[in-house]
């Protein structure tokens, strides 16, 4: 085969963090026009929970294929391909008129951004240096914490102007954008993985393939928390966080933009310090679990004082505990490179399931608990707490499975 010109590192590193400051941005915009949905479709705190949770259920649905076609195909014609199913979804879903076409065309644009994030850290998982890679799978992170803050403020400063259909329509042009600029930027697949021994060259395809990742102890040891931890964070960063803060603390729309704008820039800044500590925390094997242990219980316990504070709680203290939770990030690259190279696509795809699947069911189950409560007679803001209690329980017991687990985990399973 022919090789592509080679590309700069940084400019294939722009190409991806384009396509997923997009899939951030799309991701997390139904926390801010949550207020808008309520109003305009009378939608209940499930309906909301079900629209943003289709968006990870077509992402969930997508990513065992996704990975036998990144380690097959390539990172580049597969983000492609799906970019262009995300650019139809965006299309639909301004053309929608009822809760079941939302939540059909969310669906297809989760399926469609599936890709972004997996497809990068796959090519930077063949193309780069360990601790390289480290770092730009931060900053990645980071770029989608870009996407979500221009989702916040930004997004609702263009409503007036555009209504959530033009904006949608004006993201699917954007897409467009991103697909030209990954099939011109990003290098065609070589086809010899020079220097890679003979055994690591064979594919295990089919079931039986992913069957190895689903039952590798660090895999097993991470999975729980990934679920809720992991998917938690990202079910009240692109959801939750939005209504906590207009029907628990009683903010404004407007506030509430402003409160999620302060929550994302936070985890922009977080992950940016991630980006260049990274490379030096991590020099040591097993350093990123070691990480993990260590921080993750500080989030743990601020979740409950967020609880217990109730409306005191407000987008601060939300973005003190989405930084601190930042540390259950590190367990996907640390995943990624548990696989040989060629296995990288499907491993990283694997527990990028795990998470999306916690998103759906979090942000879903959290709407449905405090949908239940309700008819209960509680208050709203008595509900969301008891539903958030819920939610940080199963965290504490992810988190004591992956101290279980992790304790007995050989030290380099392949």
């Amino acid at each position: 085969m022919t090789r592509a010109a080679p590309r700069s590192p940084v400019v294939v590193f722009l190409a991806f963090a384009f396509a997923y400051f997009l899939a951030a941005l799309l991701r997390a915009v139904t926390a801010t026009l949550a207020p808008v949905f309520s109003a305009e479709l009378g939608l209940s705190a499930s309906d909301l929970g079900l629209l943003a949770g289709a968006f990870f259920f077509g992402f969930a649905a997508i990513q065992l294929p996704l990975g036998h076609a990144l380690d097959h195909v390539g990172s580049r014609r597969t983000l492609v391909a799906m970019l262009g199913l995300a650019l139809l979804g965006c299309a639909a879903f301004a053309l929608s008129r009822g809760l079941a076409g939302l939540v059909a065309a969310r669906a297809l644009i989760g399926a469609g951004l599936g890709a972004c994030l997996m497809a990068a850290l796959t090519q930077f998982r063949h193309s780069l240096p360990a601790a390289t890679a480290r770092r730009a799978n931060a900053w990645m992170l980071m770029t989608g914490s870009l996407g979500m803050v221009v989702s916040t403020v930004p997004v609702q400063s263009l409503l007036p102007v555009l209504g959530w259909r033009g904006l949608f329509w004006m993201l699917a042009a954007l897409i467009a954008v991103a697909m030209i600029g990954i099939a011109w930027l990003v290098p065609r697949p070589m086809a010899v993985r020079d220097g890679t021994p003979a055994e690591e060259q064979r594919t295990d395809d089919g079931p039986a393939g992913y069957r190895q990742i689903l039952r590798h102890p660090l895999f097993v040891a991470l999975a729980p928390m990934g679920f809720f931890h992991y998917g938690g964070l990202i079910a009240v960063q692109t959801l939750w966080a939005g209504p906590w803060l207009t029907r628990v603390c009683g903010w404004s729309a407007a506030e509430a933009a402003r409160g999620l704008f302060g929550i994302n820039l936070a985890m922009l800044f977080a992950f940016m310090a991630w980006g260049w500590l990274l490379p030096r925390l991590t020099r040591r094997e097993g350093a990123d679990l070691k990480l993990m242990r260590w921080g993750l219980p500080a989030s743990l316990l601020l979740l409950f004082v967020n609880v217990a504070q109730g409306e005191q709680a407000t987008a601060l203290q939300w973005a003190v505990w989405c930084v601190l939770s930042s540390f259950v990030t590190l367990a996907q690259p640390a995943v990624g490179a548990a696989f040989a190279a060629n296995r990288s696509g499907r491993a990283l795809s694997a527990y990028n399931l795990v998470i999306f699947c916690g998103v759906f069911c979090v942000q879903w189950g959290i709407g449905l608990l405090i949908d239940a409560l309700r008819s209960t007679g509680q208050s709203e803001a008595t509900a969301f707490r008891w539903a958030f209690v819920a939610f940080a329980l199963c965290c504490v017991l992810a988190y004591g499975w992956f101290l279980h687990a992790s304790g007995r985990r050989p030290d380099n399973p392949r």
